[in-house]
């Protein structure tokens, strides 16, 4: 581990227990503030020079940025914490490592690669100074801390300077409570929907978005060779790379699979400036040429497949615990396509075990569509050999994939959480999307195949009526209107559209209307 000689020889009294390492972690002044304690360093170990990590200014109105503010309280003790990229599940004794300043997305060995952070120098501090500092940032527009990604920064990106991070201050997005939903369709009463999709491009893909390119911004300025950065998408990906990149003012590039993403998707990396191929292959054949693409040209690869994603979109776990007060949820049902995101969530959630901010992870649940289904045809076997497919098409387009990067991730995560995969056809998805729709929310269609596999979970007893769910919704509804207007008009081919809700055609006459709401009205039963 890296952790600098400055904490090797002056934090060593720094325990979870120690009377100062409490008075700073609830101190009101450390409310938005990096880590602040008073450290001691000398050759002999003896204490002679305090240097703070962090100084304190009181806040107060000027003409600064919220950049320049955070320039100024900027500390100029070293970092006392660092993250470096390990082989993916290395075994005992690997010596492989590479900084976060190289460009680099496999192992020697052609495996995936993974960010490993300095846990001795985080564990220097313990559980409830984290949910403190963590708690303290929520919410402010203190730079980059009002981020929901960057509120964890110590634990996502630690090194990057505050001032090459883009962000939009995304994540921190509402923890709904599904009661109407679960107590109708379900007979729960503890069922919650993580809205990931109210983010500033409408998918979670932005929680990751942000470490990739701030970590891009930060490695053009020290003149590494990257003139842009690209990505194969089924449409979220290429959404949020576009937004981040013209933001930062960096080149963007963007593989789209033909005629397979809807047309909310399609206008986002557009409208954005991105340079947009539509390609005619699914999204695994978009996958495989921005692979080639990027090994020969200076174009950054912005998928999965690069490990900085996932380091932002483990904090949507770290919020789900952060928005129950600390409270461990009994399950997270997650849909699943290239199966980055159960990884992140794996990831996120034992962090935070690991760290003291909570005494358990919860199980997950990753949701296939069927026309999609590698993971779920591999769980079924057993875990045995894996075998990749070509996808069928699907509403849930997002998750259409048949050979998954992260197939590797996936499969560890599942196994160490005693995880469940489970598989949706393409009416349980849409009707389940229309059940949730009807109940006050508007979600995606993949949201409706993590709620398929709650359902088929619930019948088969294995999720209790009292047990604490939390299932993640991916992207907006917004971006999936032509997929609800065609249920709703039931112009899907043999399809039965069980709840659609067509608009009634009625003439422009007092009396035709007064018969159409009386047979409306008669047909409601009054809610107790």
């Amino acid at each position: 581990m890296a952790s600098s000689s400055l904490f090797n020889t002056s934090l060593s009294s720094l325990n979870p227990n120690h009377d100062l390492l409490r008075r700073h972690s609830s101190s009101p002044l450390l409310r938005h503030r990096p880590i602040v304690v008073s450290c001691t360093s000398s050759t002999d170990g003896n204490s002679t020079n305090t240097t703070p990590i962090e100084t304190i200014t009181k806040p107060r109105r000027t003409e600064n940025t919220i950049r320049d503010d955070a320039r100024l309280q900027r500390s100029t003790a070293a970092n006392p914490f660092s993250a470096r990229y390990v082989p993916f599940n290395a075994p005992q004794g690997s010596t492989e490592h590479y900084s976060l300043d190289e460009i680099v997305y496999r192992s020697r060995s052609g495996g995936l690669l993974d960010v490993e952070h300095d846990m001795e120098a985080l564990k220097r501090f313990d559980g409830a100074y984290w949910r403190d500092l963590f708690d303290s940032r929520v919410g402010k527009s203190t730079w980059p801390y009002g981020s929901g990604v960057w509120s964890k920064k110590e634990w996502v990106l630690p090194e990057i300077d505050d001032d090459d991070i883009v962000s939009a201050f995304e994540g921190n997005s509402n923890l709904f409570w599904a009661e109407r939903f679960g107590k109708k369709f379900l007979g729960m009463n503890d069922l919650w929907v993580k809205h990931c999709g109210i983010s500033h491009t409408g998918s979670f893909k932005d929680l990751g978005m942000t470490v990739l390119v701030s970590q891009v911004n930060r490695l053009r300025k020290m003149k590494r060779p990257v003139v842009g950065v690209g990505c194969a998408s089924t449409g979220d990906t290429s959404a949020a790379l576009s937004a981040y990149c013209a933001s930062a003012g960096i080149p963007s590039i963007v593989f789209l699979p033909a005629n397979k993403i809807s047309m909310a998707q399609l206008v986002q990396p557009i409208a954005n400036g991105a340079f947009v191929l539509s390609i005619d292959t699914d999204f695994d054949g978009c996958m495989k040429l921005i692979r080639e693409i990027t090994a020969e040209l200076p174009i950054y690869l912005a998928n999965s497949l690069n490990s900085l994603r996932l380091e932002g979109q483990k904090t949507a776990a770290i919020e789900i615990l952060q928005q129950f007060d600390w409270q461990v949820p009994d399950w997270v049902i997650v849909p699943g396509g290239n199966l980055g995101n159960i990884y992140a969530f794996y990831k996120g959630f034992k962090m935070c075990q690991e760290l003291g901010l909570v005494d358990r992870i919860p199980r997950m649940v990753c949701a296939q569509a069927a026309n999609a289904n590698p993971l779920y045809l591999h769980y079924k076997s057993g875990w045995k050999d894996f075998k990749p497919m070509t996808a069928s098409t699907t509403f849930a387009s997002a998750i259409q994939i048949g050979d998954p990067v992260s197939i590797d991730r996936a499969v560890y995560a599942l196994k160490k959480c005693d995880g469940i995969v489970e598989e949706a056809t393409e009416e349980e998805l849409m009707d389940a999307m229309a059940q949730a729709d009807s109940t006050g929310m508007f979600i995606c269609p993949h949201t409706g195949v993590a709620l398929t596999a709650l359902f088929k979970l619930r019948n088969r007893g294995v999720i209790a009526p009292t047990d604490r769910t939390v299932v993640v919704s991916t992207a907006h509804g917004l971006k999936f209107t032509q997929s609800k207007i065609d249920y709703h008009s039931k112009a899907i081919p043999d399809m039965a559209c069980r709840f659609s809700n067509p608009p009634v055609e009625v003439k422009a006459d007092f009396g035709a209307v007064m018969d159409v709401l009386k047979s409306y009205l008669g047909n409601q039963t009054p809610r107790s």
